[in-house]
């Protein structure tokens, strides 16, 4: 599958300390892996430490069938507010 080793970029809101306001979840995952042209639904993108709250690299799981597990890096950059 093409989507094994993908990295996607996000930029989301964080303090000089390079922790997040918010977090990155997997719907924001899925959503901007759509905008990659690959179809994946949230309920696919496995969070096991749950949504990001840190700037950096991320290891993501997404399970594209039941025996088919990816990982892909999320790459989450801090914009100051």
């Amino acid at each position: 599958e093409k989507l094994s080793g993908t990295t996607i970029k996000l930029t989301q809101k964080a303090g000089v300390d390079g922790r997040l306001f918010g977090s990155v979840t997997n719907a924001d995952i899925a959503e901007e892996l759509g905008k990659n042209g690959y179809k994946v639904a949230k309920s696919q993108v496995r969070l096991p430490n749950g949504p990001i709250k840190t700037i950096g690299d991320n290891t993501v799981s997404v399970q594209l069938h039941t025996d088919v597990t990816v990982e892909i890096t999320v790459t989450v950059y801090g914009e100051t507010a």
